[in-house]
């Protein structure tokens, strides 16, 4: 059997096949950083809803209690809490942990007495990354709910 020269013209050398591997290799590790790009940037977003939406809940709880345990220096609502997000059962999750602070409102008017300040801060470490999220809003005495019930 004769081999033609055309044939043994048409294979690949070392050289083609050894680019043609590093470009594989480029592509591959492009398509691996751009999926751990996008799974943490779900796991982040999913971090910062779950941070909003724990802060939503301490905001909706004060709208259960009235003036005077907002005010009492007792610590009727406590000022630190801890939540857990646990996403697989597996792992131990993210712990948030924050803080309700209530402080007199600095103004000068007549009903200044008569409204507080209500931050409620969260914090959690996403990898190695300290995360934090604040939210301020003021609780009043003569409220919407004095006018509802």
């Amino acid at each position: 059997m004769r081999i033609s020269k055309k044939r043994l013209q048409a294979a690949f050398g070392l050289t083609e096949s050894l680019i043609g591997v590093a470009i594989i290799g480029v592509v591959f590790t492009a398509l691996y950083a751009g999926m751990a790009t996008g799974f943490q940037s779900v796991r982040s977003a999913r971090e910062n809803l779950r941070a909003t939406q724990i802060l939503l809940e301490k905001f909706e709880s004060l709208r259960l209690y009235n003036w005077d345990q907002i005010t009492s220096t007792n610590n009727y609502i406590p000022r630190e809490f801890t939540n857990h997000y646990v996403l697989n059962p597996t792992t131990a999750g993210t712990v948030f942990t924050g803080r309700v602070s209530i402080t007199p409102v600095p103004l000068t008017e007549v009903y200044g007495e008569d409204m507080r300040s209500v931050t409620v801060s969260v914090e959690w470490t996403s990898g190695n990354t300290p995360r934090m999220r604040t939210f301020t809003s003021y609780v009043a005495k003569y409220g919407l709910q004095h006018y509802i019930y």
